[in-house]
Parts: structure tokens; sequence; C-alpha cells
């Protein structure tokens, strides 16, 4: 297929060329694998600066999408790649062919950082969903932070680079500048942008960015000044600048409990709520057990202590057949929260063939229309997966406490390429906790705070205080 760039990418692709350090935050479906595989290529066969590039990507985006795009366009399917993925030997003998692109596994970093004590043979990385390393004690972080020197170029594609906030951006531009710009450690940071947010004792939950105590410079004075600093080298780019794709429709699917379901309903929640108050105050940690389990019960089935799941409605399978029957034949993409979720769909609907995304060929099978129902978990197939060619249906059978799995599940569809309109179905049942998730992610809330803003009201019901 011939490459026509439109203009954010031909953006995208000098950026790169003209920083060693450089940030794409590009929003989803924008193309910024393409733009980086075009870079890649003028660098390596045009330039001659570089000669071997590590991707480093979310496994599923790591086993398909870089080879399928180098594939898919003509200016590019000379690029060898390595596929550095399966057994320790298998990957072993993916390092050890001829290529110019080697693609690992974010997982598998800190083992391949470990191959290479004398030496890292990379002359560029590419780090395909740079907000992946936003947490600086992970391992994937620390292996890279401690090889990135010998790296002479790095991109870092994301579209959402602040998950959770500003703060989440230190351990990000850390990777691409060494500490240039933000500071050369997480300390440093911390004392010149960010003040303690919620805390207990001496632990810190979470930081937030400073305001301006004067009154005089504005509140976002040093949110500000994190932006200009790093402005140099990172390029943002909204999709609604740069393609015009159908409109999106969002529906929420009300799903009513007969008065049987929701008086037990009612009486699950406050046995949870009470039962976690009985040991003092509730905090962050089992205040999550208890949404969790909260959220169980909306969607119909209920994990006890062993692991065996108990059914205790069906309201939102019934809801899902309405919504299958109503597509006639057209696939429907679901996003999941529980493994019980799976099951009873699956019981529910064996003539639509349910099935779950395994290897990389139940992607091709997707978009060559040959699933009816693909069932997907939003943390396995939030990032990088190109669906769009399979449907414009999605189904979210619960809701997400995450903004950023959210929106990016939904731009597995909802990207460039798409030719009609995505139709969101959000199954949500009334007067549960299904509700309140749905109010913070409206509300652009994000993280631990986004949980404990959402119960405060339940739990103040119950006379119970959560513990900050």
């Amino acid at each position: 297929m011939r490459y026509i760039p439109h203009s954010g990418q031909v953006l995208a692709e000098d950026h790169i060329i003209n920083n060693p350090a450089a940030g794409l935050f590009m929003q989803m479906g924008l193309g910024k694998t393409v733009a980086t595989l075009t870079a890649i290529n003028r660098l390596i066969y045009e330039d001659l600066e570089i000669e071997r590039v590590l991707v480093v990507a979310p496994k599923r985006v790591a086993e398909h999408t870089w080879t399928t795009e180098a594939n898919k366009w003509d200016h590019l399917r000379h690029l060898r790649i390595s596929k550095v993925m399966g057994t320790e030997r298998q990957r072993i003998e993916a390092l050890r062919r001829k290529a110019d692109i080697y693609v690992i596994g974010r997982d598998n970093v800190a083992w391949l950082v470990g191959q290479y004590a004398s030496g890292f043979p990379f002359d560029m990385l590419a780090l395909d969903e740079l907000s992946s390393f936003k947490n600086p004690k992970s391992r994937r972080f620390k292996a890279l932070r401690k090889v990135r020197p010998f790296a002479k170029r790095v991109v870092g594609l994301t579209g959402t680079p602040r998950p959770n906030g500003l703060p989440d951006l230190w351990p990000q531009l850390y990777l691409l500048d060494m500490g240039e710009r933000l500071g050369k450690t997480l300390g440093s940071f911390r004392e010149t942008y960010l003040t303690p947010g919620q805390r207990n004792g001496h632990t810190v939950y979470n930081y937030k960015v400073k305001k301006d105590d004067t009154g005089l410079l504005g509140d976002d004075i040093y949110e500000r000044e994190i932006y200009e600093k790093i402005a140099d080298i990172c390029v943002s780019m909204r999709t609604q600048d740069y393609l015009s794709l159908p409109p999106r429709i969002d529906r929420t699917v009300d799903i009513i409990l007969p008065a049987t379901e929701m008086k037990a309903y009612k009486k699950f929640e406050a046995e949870q709520v009470l039962g976690l108050a009985d040991a003092g105050e509730i905090t962050a940690v089992n205040a999550a057990a208890l949404a969790g389990k909260l959220l169980q019960y909306s969607n119909g089935a209920v994990y006890d202590l062993d692991k065996t799941a108990h059914v205790v409605h069906n309201e939102k399978i019934e809801a899902l057949r309405e919504i299958l029957d109503t597509a006639n034949g057209a696939p429907v993409l679901l996003f999941y929260a529980f493994k019980h979720d799976v099951t009873r769909i699956k019981a529910a609907f064996p003539e639509y063939e349910p099935r779950e995304l395994e290897r990389a060929s139940d992607i091709d099978d997707w978009n060559a229309g040959k699933i009816k129902l693909f069932v997907l978990h939003p943390a396995s197939a939030g990032h990088g997966l190109n669906l769009q060619a399979g449907g414009n249906i999605i189904v979210w059978f619960g809701p997400t406490w995450s903004l950023e799995l959210y929106q990016q599940a939904n731009a597995r569809l909802d990207r460039q390429g798409q030719t009609q309109s995505v139709i969101v179905h959000h199954l949500i049942t009334k007067d549960t906790i299904d509700e309140l998730v749905m109010k913070r992610l409206d509300a652009k809330d994000r993280g631990q705070e986004n949980l404990l803003q959402a119960l405060r009201p339940m739990l103040q019901e119950y006379g119970v205080q959560l513990k900050q």
C-alpha cells in the first residue's frame, strides 16, 4: 500500500529526525507507528546514522503491530524486523538474527539488559507506550535507565503521557533526555514541582503539582514551567486536529435490577462496607477490595474466598443479548472486567463463538471479519492494536476506573482507517457502584483519588470514614 501521510505524521517524522531525544504525545489513531518506522527507515537507509533499533512495546503490540505496519506499506517492506519473543532460547536466537529492528515485550526488558553486561548493541530506542514506564521503581524502568546512555537516539510514543497526572512525567522524560529538563533524580523533581497529596503518617500515597502560594503568578505556574521545559523535544497532537473520523456514538444502557435483586445488592453493599469497617477506618487498600466486590455484583456474579463465582443476576447478560440481536450479525468487540464475565458470556452465547485474544492470528481473524464476538480485557488490548477494520461496535460489560485504559480501549476501533461511526455501549447497573465509576470517568479523575472520592458518599451513608 502506498503511504500518503497526513500533516501530523509528517510533523512526527521530522520531529524524530531533528531530535535525538523525541517524545511523540499523539492521541490514539494518528498513525504514530508508521511515522516512527518511516523516520527509522530514513535514519538507517538514507542518513546512514543508525544500524540497530530496539523497539520496546506491550506484549500484544510487540507480537503484531510493528511487523504488520512494516509489511503494510510499500516503502517499509524491506525493513528487517526480528521479534524477540517466546522462550529464552527463541529470544536469544532472535537477537542473533541480522535485522534492522528488534522488537521485544516490555516485560522482558530487564532480561534483555542482563544479556549485555559489557555493552548495549542498539543505537536507537523506540519506547512504544512510553507511559508504561511511568513507575520509577519498576524493573523495566531501572533496566532501561541503566542502558539509556548507550543509545544515540530515543523516541517515546504515547497517547496518554500523564494517565495519573503530571507526576507521571518525570520517569518518561528521564528515559528521553536523562534528566536534562526535569532533573536527574525523582527527588529533585518532586522538590521543585510537587507537593505531597494523600498521606498516612510518613507514607505518601501520591503527589500533586505545586500551586503559587502568593496568588500573584497563577495557580498553574509550576505546571506551565514543566510544559515549557519539555516543549522542545515533545510534540503533542490531538486526533481531531489531523483526522476527520466518523462521529462516535456513546450510549448508556441502563440495567435495572428487579426489586428483589436490588434489595440483595444493598444488603451485600452494607455487609461489605461494615465488614471492612470492623477492622477500623477503611483505607485505600481495603476500599479497592470493596469496590471490586461491588463491581462484581453489578456485573452479575461474585467470587467467594475460594475463587468460585456465584451468579447473582443475569441482567447484563440479557442486555448484551439485545445488543447482539440488534447488531444483526455485525462483529462486536466486548471489554470485560472479571474472568467470570467471560465464562458467563461464553455459556450464554455459544452461537456467536466468543473468542478471547490469545495469539496474533486472533487479531488478523477479527480484522478479516471472522470473529462475531471478540471478548477482551482492556488491560491486555488497550494499547497499540489496530482493530478498526473488523467492526464498529463496542460493548463495555462493566466500567473501568482507569481513564487511560478506557480511552485506549475505545481507540482500538475509533481510529484512523475507521469508515463507520463507532458505537460504544456501556452496560451500567442503576443505583450501584457502576454509576459512581462512570461519573469519575466523566470528570476525568484518575487513580487512587478517583476510587476514594467515588466511595466516600457510600461509606458516609453507613457512618464509615475513609482513612486519609
